[in-house]
Protein backbone atom coordinates (compact mmCIF):
# COMPACT_ATOMS: atom_id res chain seq x y z
CA UNK A 1 0.00 0.00 0.00
CA UNK A 2 1.06 3.28 -1.12
CA UNK A 3 1.90 6.22 1.62
CA UNK A 4 -1.69 6.99 2.91
CA UNK A 5 -3.01 10.77 2.16
CA UNK A 6 -6.62 10.87 2.91
CA UNK A 7 -8.01 10.72 6.40
CA UNK A 8 -9.50 7.21 5.40
CA UNK A 9 -6.36 6.00 4.11
CA UNK A 10 -4.75 6.59 7.50
CA UNK A 11 -7.79 4.81 9.29
CA UNK A 12 -7.45 1.98 7.18
CA UNK A 13 -3.76 1.72 8.09
CA UNK A 14 -4.20 2.37 11.75
CA UNK A 15 -7.10 -0.53 11.45
CA UNK A 16 -4.73 -2.71 9.76
CA UNK A 17 -1.82 -1.58 11.86
CA UNK A 18 0.83 -1.56 9.20
CA UNK A 19 3.55 0.85 7.91
CA UNK A 20 4.23 4.12 10.18
CA UNK A 21 0.74 2.96 11.98
CA UNK A 22 2.01 -0.44 13.44
CA UNK A 23 2.55 1.28 16.86
CA UNK A 24 -0.38 2.99 16.80
CA UNK A 25 -2.19 0.16 15.49
CA UNK A 26 -1.40 -1.74 18.40
CA UNK A 27 -1.81 0.70 21.22
CA UNK A 28 -5.44 1.26 20.02
CA UNK A 29 -5.92 -2.82 19.87
CA UNK A 30 -4.71 -3.06 23.58
CA UNK A 31 -6.60 -0.22 24.33
CA UNK A 32 -9.93 -1.77 23.22
CA UNK A 33 -8.67 -5.47 24.27
CA UNK A 34 -8.87 -3.81 27.84
CA UNK A 35 -12.34 -2.04 27.42
CA UNK A 36 -13.65 -5.39 26.36
CA UNK A 37 -12.34 -7.02 29.17
CA UNK A 38 -13.61 -4.69 31.40
CA UNK A 39 -17.17 -4.66 30.18
CA UNK A 40 -17.28 -8.43 30.68
CA UNK A 41 -16.33 -7.90 33.78
CA UNK A 42 -18.97 -5.67 34.40
CA UNK A 43 -21.47 -7.47 33.15
CA UNK A 44 -20.55 -10.37 35.24
CA UNK A 45 -20.86 -8.58 38.67
CA UNK A 46 -23.80 -6.40 37.66
CA UNK A 47 -25.76 -9.86 37.82
CA UNK A 48 -25.91 -9.41 41.27
CA UNK A 49 -28.94 -7.68 42.61
CA UNK A 50 -27.70 -6.19 45.35
CA UNK A 51 -24.27 -4.38 43.87
CA UNK A 52 -26.56 -4.02 40.25
CA UNK A 53 -28.61 -1.93 42.87
CA UNK A 54 -25.87 -0.01 44.41
CA UNK A 55 -23.58 0.80 41.31
CA UNK A 56 -26.39 1.45 38.97
CA UNK A 57 -25.56 4.88 38.01
CA UNK A 58 -22.03 3.91 37.25
CA UNK A 59 -22.94 0.59 35.62
CA UNK A 60 -24.99 2.60 33.43
CA UNK A 61 -22.34 5.18 32.65
CA UNK A 62 -19.96 2.57 31.93
CA UNK A 63 -22.24 0.64 29.32
CA UNK A 64 -23.53 4.59 27.48
CA UNK A 65 -19.28 5.39 27.09
CA UNK A 66 -18.12 1.53 25.75
CA UNK A 67 -21.02 1.16 23.27
CA UNK A 68 -20.09 4.70 22.13
CA UNK A 69 -16.52 3.79 21.73
CA UNK A 70 -17.43 0.43 19.84
CA UNK A 71 -20.02 1.91 17.65
CA UNK A 72 -17.75 4.82 16.18
CA UNK A 73 -15.42 1.62 15.85
CA UNK A 74 -17.62 -0.04 14.12
CA UNK A 75 -18.63 2.89 11.75
CA UNK A 76 -15.19 4.02 11.23
CA UNK A 77 -14.35 0.23 10.13
CA UNK A 78 -17.03 0.24 7.90
CA UNK A 79 -15.88 3.88 6.04
CA UNK A 80 -12.63 2.94 6.05
CA UNK A 81 -12.34 -0.55 5.08
CA UNK A 82 -12.48 -0.17 1.26
CA UNK A 83 -8.81 1.40 1.63
CA UNK A 84 -7.53 -1.73 2.95
CA UNK A 85 -5.51 -3.94 0.71
CA UNK A 86 -8.01 -7.01 1.13
CA UNK A 87 -11.10 -4.41 -0.05
CA UNK A 88 -9.41 -3.03 -2.60
CA UNK A 89 -8.79 -5.75 -4.89
CA UNK A 90 -12.49 -6.46 -4.96
CA UNK A 91 -13.65 -5.52 -7.90
CA UNK A 92 -16.99 -2.72 -8.39
CA UNK A 93 -18.27 0.06 -6.47
CA UNK A 94 -17.49 1.08 -2.66
CA UNK A 95 -20.79 -0.12 -1.63
CA UNK A 96 -20.10 -3.70 -3.12
CA UNK A 97 -17.01 -3.38 -0.75
CA UNK A 98 -18.36 -2.32 1.88
CA UNK A 99 -21.40 -4.61 2.07
CA UNK A 100 -18.44 -7.41 1.97
CA UNK A 101 -17.19 -6.35 4.37
CA UNK A 102 -20.45 -5.96 6.50
CA UNK A 103 -21.01 -9.70 5.98
CA UNK A 104 -17.48 -10.71 7.14
CA UNK A 105 -17.42 -12.69 10.40
CA UNK A 106 -15.60 -9.94 12.48
CA UNK A 107 -17.81 -7.23 11.04
CA UNK A 108 -21.13 -8.99 12.21
CA UNK A 109 -19.46 -9.80 15.91
CA UNK A 110 -18.66 -6.28 16.06
CA UNK A 111 -22.14 -5.42 15.19
CA UNK A 112 -23.31 -7.86 18.19
CA UNK A 113 -21.58 -6.29 20.31
CA UNK A 114 -23.47 -3.34 20.27
CA UNK A 115 -26.84 -4.34 19.30
CA UNK A 116 -27.99 -5.66 22.73
CA UNK A 117 -27.39 -1.82 24.11
CA UNK A 118 -29.18 -0.19 21.30
CA UNK A 119 -31.78 -2.90 22.05
CA UNK A 120 -32.13 -1.92 25.83
CA UNK A 121 -32.50 1.90 24.77
CA UNK A 122 -35.05 1.01 22.18
CA UNK A 123 -37.35 -1.61 23.25
CA UNK A 124 -38.43 -2.71 26.94
CA UNK A 125 -36.91 -5.84 26.97
CA UNK A 126 -35.78 -8.32 30.11
CA UNK A 127 -32.20 -7.10 31.11
CA UNK A 128 -31.40 -10.24 32.63
CA UNK A 129 -31.66 -11.50 28.47
CA UNK A 130 -29.84 -8.30 27.69
CA UNK A 131 -26.93 -9.10 30.04
CA UNK A 132 -26.40 -12.36 28.28
CA UNK A 133 -26.51 -10.60 25.14
CA UNK A 134 -24.09 -8.14 26.26
CA UNK A 135 -21.50 -11.09 27.50
CA UNK A 136 -21.12 -11.71 23.14
CA UNK A 137 -18.91 -8.46 23.02
CA UNK A 138 -16.57 -10.63 24.55
CA UNK A 139 -16.06 -12.77 20.55
CA UNK A 140 -14.50 -8.91 20.03
CA UNK A 141 -11.56 -10.43 21.15
CA UNK A 142 -11.41 -12.61 17.92
CA UNK A 143 -10.04 -9.36 15.99
CA UNK A 144 -6.86 -8.84 18.36
CA UNK A 145 -6.11 -12.66 18.73
CA UNK A 146 -4.29 -14.54 16.18
CA UNK A 147 -5.19 -17.79 17.75
CA UNK A 148 -8.89 -17.08 17.46
CA UNK A 149 -8.36 -15.98 13.87
CA UNK A 150 -6.48 -19.20 12.95
CA UNK A 151 -9.35 -21.11 15.09
CA UNK A 152 -12.38 -19.24 13.27
CA UNK A 153 -10.50 -19.73 9.70
CA UNK A 154 -10.43 -23.49 10.57
CA UNK A 155 -14.22 -23.31 11.42
CA UNK A 156 -14.69 -22.00 8.01
CA UNK A 157 -12.37 -24.28 6.40
CA UNK A 158 -13.97 -27.83 7.82
CA UNK A 159 -17.51 -26.98 7.70
CA UNK A 160 -18.79 -28.94 5.42
CA UNK A 161 -16.69 -31.77 7.44
CA UNK A 162 -17.81 -30.35 10.49
CA UNK A 163 -21.50 -30.62 9.44
CA UNK A 164 -21.09 -34.54 7.95
CA UNK A 165 -20.12 -35.00 11.60
CA UNK A 166 -22.75 -33.74 13.32
CA UNK A 167 -25.37 -34.73 10.97
CA UNK A 168 -23.99 -38.29 11.90
CA UNK A 169 -23.76 -37.54 15.83
CA UNK A 170 -27.41 -36.69 15.50
CA UNK A 171 -28.12 -39.93 13.66
CA UNK A 172 -26.44 -41.95 16.35
CA UNK A 173 -28.60 -39.81 18.78
CA UNK A 174 -31.80 -40.87 17.69
CA UNK A 175 -30.97 -43.92 17.75
CA UNK A 176 -29.76 -44.40 20.89
CA UNK A 177 -32.87 -42.57 21.85
CA UNK A 178 -35.11 -44.80 20.35
CA UNK A 179 -33.17 -47.95 21.58
CA UNK A 180 -33.30 -46.97 25.10
CA UNK A 181 -36.86 -46.06 25.09
CA UNK A 182 -37.84 -49.36 23.90
CA UNK A 183 -35.49 -51.20 26.56
CA UNK A 184 -36.19 -49.04 29.31
CA UNK A 185 -40.28 -47.51 29.19
CA UNK A 186 -41.60 -49.70 30.26
CA UNK A 187 -39.44 -50.07 33.58
CA UNK A 188 -38.61 -46.08 34.19
CA UNK A 189 -41.58 -44.85 32.26
CA UNK A 190 -40.88 -41.36 34.24
CA UNK A 191 -37.45 -41.31 32.68
CA UNK A 192 -37.69 -42.89 29.27
CA UNK A 193 -41.66 -42.45 28.99
CA UNK A 194 -41.16 -41.36 25.42
CA UNK A 195 -37.98 -40.92 23.04
CA UNK A 196 -38.11 -36.69 23.64
CA UNK A 197 -36.96 -37.68 26.98
CA UNK A 198 -34.56 -40.51 26.09
CA UNK A 199 -32.91 -38.09 24.06
CA UNK A 200 -31.56 -36.13 27.59
CA UNK A 201 -29.85 -39.44 28.85
CA UNK A 202 -28.63 -40.05 24.99
CA UNK A 203 -26.69 -36.77 24.92
CA UNK A 204 -24.85 -36.85 27.83
CA UNK A 205 -23.99 -40.58 27.58
CA UNK A 206 -22.85 -39.59 23.88
CA UNK A 207 -20.86 -36.61 24.54
CA UNK A 208 -19.23 -38.60 27.49
CA UNK A 209 -20.59 -36.22 30.55
CA UNK A 210 -22.48 -39.04 31.89
CA UNK A 211 -24.66 -37.11 34.64
CA UNK A 212 -25.85 -39.59 36.19
CA UNK A 213 -29.04 -38.55 36.70
CA UNK A 214 -30.70 -40.95 34.03
CA UNK A 215 -29.65 -43.86 33.97
CA UNK A 216 -30.86 -47.78 32.49
CA UNK A 217 -31.29 -50.58 35.20
CA UNK A 218 -31.82 -53.55 33.27
CA UNK A 219 -29.37 -55.99 32.48
CA UNK A 220 -30.53 -55.06 28.51
CA UNK A 221 -30.04 -51.48 28.93
CA UNK A 222 -26.71 -51.54 30.51
CA UNK A 223 -25.85 -53.73 27.84
CA UNK A 224 -26.87 -51.16 25.55
CA UNK A 225 -25.41 -48.14 27.31
CA UNK A 226 -22.22 -49.70 27.04
CA UNK A 227 -22.11 -49.99 23.45
CA UNK A 228 -22.99 -46.27 23.13
CA UNK A 229 -21.08 -45.11 25.36
CA UNK A 230 -17.63 -46.70 23.45
CA UNK A 231 -19.48 -45.31 20.33
CA UNK A 232 -19.32 -42.23 21.59
CA UNK A 233 -15.48 -42.02 22.06
CA UNK A 234 -14.85 -41.93 18.68
CA UNK A 235 -17.58 -39.87 17.40
CA UNK A 236 -16.70 -36.98 19.65
CA UNK A 237 -13.12 -37.11 18.41
CA UNK A 238 -14.21 -36.66 14.93
CA UNK A 239 -14.83 -32.87 15.45
CA UNK A 240 -11.69 -32.56 17.48
CA UNK A 241 -9.65 -34.57 15.50
CA UNK A 242 -10.93 -32.01 12.19
CA UNK A 243 -10.57 -28.74 14.47
CA UNK A 244 -6.67 -29.76 15.69
CA UNK A 245 -5.89 -30.93 11.98
CA UNK A 246 -6.87 -27.70 10.32
CA UNK A 247 -5.38 -25.68 12.95
CA UNK A 248 -2.31 -26.75 12.57
CA UNK A 249 -2.91 -26.13 8.59
CA UNK A 250 -3.12 -22.68 9.17
CA UNK A 251 -0.05 -22.31 10.92
CA UNK A 252 1.64 -24.02 8.43
CA UNK A 253 0.27 -22.19 5.58
CA UNK A 254 1.01 -18.89 7.34
CA UNK A 255 4.90 -19.92 8.01
CA UNK A 256 5.03 -21.31 4.75
CA UNK A 257 3.69 -17.92 3.37
CA UNK A 258 6.00 -15.77 5.37
CA UNK A 259 8.78 -18.05 3.95
CA UNK A 260 7.66 -17.16 0.50
CA UNK A 261 7.23 -13.48 1.35
CA UNK A 262 11.19 -13.57 2.77
CA UNK A 263 12.53 -15.72 -0.34
CA UNK A 264 10.68 -12.69 -2.90
CA UNK A 265 12.32 -9.94 -0.32
CA UNK A 266 16.13 -11.35 -0.51
CA UNK A 267 17.73 -9.95 -3.99
CA UNK A 268 21.62 -9.83 -2.97
CA UNK A 269 21.55 -12.15 0.19
CA UNK A 270 21.16 -9.85 2.29
CA UNK A 271 17.72 -7.37 3.20
CA UNK A 272 17.61 -3.67 3.65
CA UNK A 273 15.97 -1.42 6.05
CA UNK A 274 12.57 -1.03 3.92
CA UNK A 275 12.52 -4.70 3.73
CA UNK A 276 12.56 -5.72 7.54
CA UNK A 277 9.77 -3.32 7.85
CA UNK A 278 7.92 -5.15 5.26
CA UNK A 279 8.20 -8.42 6.58
CA UNK A 280 7.70 -7.36 10.52
CA UNK A 281 4.24 -5.90 8.91
CA UNK A 282 3.28 -8.87 7.87
CA UNK A 283 5.00 -10.95 10.60
CA UNK A 284 2.14 -9.61 12.56
CA UNK A 285 -0.65 -10.15 10.17
CA UNK A 286 0.04 -13.56 10.29
CA UNK A 287 0.56 -13.79 13.68
CA UNK A 288 3.70 -15.33 14.39
CA UNK A 289 6.42 -14.84 16.86
CA UNK A 290 9.59 -13.09 15.96
CA UNK A 291 11.69 -16.08 16.86
CA UNK A 292 9.56 -17.84 14.06
CA UNK A 293 10.24 -15.09 11.65
CA UNK A 294 14.03 -14.51 12.77
CA UNK A 295 14.34 -18.46 11.85
CA UNK A 296 12.15 -18.36 8.62
CA UNK A 297 14.49 -15.13 7.59
CA UNK A 298 17.77 -17.00 8.78
CA UNK A 299 16.79 -20.30 6.69
CA UNK A 300 16.23 -17.90 3.44
CA UNK A 301 19.41 -16.11 3.67
CA UNK A 302 21.41 -19.70 4.30
CA UNK A 303 19.58 -21.45 1.19
CA UNK A 304 20.10 -18.46 -1.14
CA UNK A 305 23.94 -17.68 0.13
CA UNK A 306 24.47 -21.43 -0.67
CA UNK A 307 23.64 -20.92 -4.26
CA UNK A 308 25.98 -18.12 -4.88
CA UNK A 309 28.89 -20.08 -2.72
CA UNK A 310 30.87 -22.44 -3.26
CA UNK A 311 30.29 -25.00 -0.16
CA UNK A 312 33.84 -26.55 -0.79
CA UNK A 313 35.76 -23.44 -1.11
CA UNK A 314 33.29 -20.69 0.31
CA UNK A 315 33.93 -18.73 -3.10
CA UNK A 316 31.75 -17.63 -5.94
CA UNK A 317 31.58 -19.79 -8.56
Amino acid sequence: MNEPQTLRQKMACLFEGTGQYQRSGHILDIALISIIMINVVAIVIESIPSVAEQYYNEFLVLEIVSVTIFAVEYLARLWACIDKTKYMAIEGSNSKRRLKYFLSPLALIDLIAILPSLMMFLFPLDLRFLRVLRLLRVFKLTRYSRAMQLLLQAFMDEGSSLLAAFFIMAVVLILASCGIYLIEHDIQPDTFGSIPAAMWWAMATLTTVGYGDVVPITAMGKFFGGVITLLSMGMVAIPTGLLASSFSEQIRKRRQFFEDAVHEQIQDGTLNQAQHEHLEDLRYKLGLSKLEANKAIKTQLNQHNSHIYCRHCGKRP
